[in-house]
């Protein structure tokens, strides 16, 4: 499976779906026991078990053998799933708009930022600006 059909594949996960591999992107590898430990309100062994089969169908997880049990890793890099989850939310839920995903965030998060992170923030946009564009536009 391609890098870009993955991508996309990100995006038409199910919650559950989501719950596994964002389990096994936090702990790096996972076996299926270890994955249930770490979801809220867990399915049965059997459900995370069908959960692992249908990601690794579709081409986001691999096992492989460690001692006596499988163990699950991702095959997509975390950075490429975030995009792919990010792109999926600016464009289902703000149109598209990135001034209004950005001012989302910000009321948010905006009592939890500290002037630091504002700075940092402030930073990334004005990089974020071409010299060719017009603040107004």
């Amino acid at each position: 499976m391609k890098q870009e059909s993955k991508a996309s594949t990100l995006a038409d996960l199910t919650r559950r779906e989501r719950q596994v591999l964002e389990a096994i992107y936090r702990e790096g590898k996972c076996s299926a026991a270890e994955i249930r430990g770490r979801i809220e309100q867990p399915p049965s062994y059997s459900a995370v078990r069908a959960v692992l089969r249908v990601l690794e169908e579709k081409g986001l997880i691999r096992h492989r053998a460690e001692e006596l049990r499988y163990v699950y890793l991702p095959t997509v890099p975390r950075d490429t799933a975030v995009r792919s989850a990010l792109k999926h939310m600016l464009d289902s839920l703000f149109g598209g708009s990135m001034e209004r995903i950005m001012a989302a965030l910000l009321d948010v998060s905006a009592e939890r930022l500290s002037n630091d992170e504002l700075a940092r923030i402030s930073e990334m946009i004005a990089q974020a600006k071409r010299p060719d564009q017009d603040v107004d536009q």
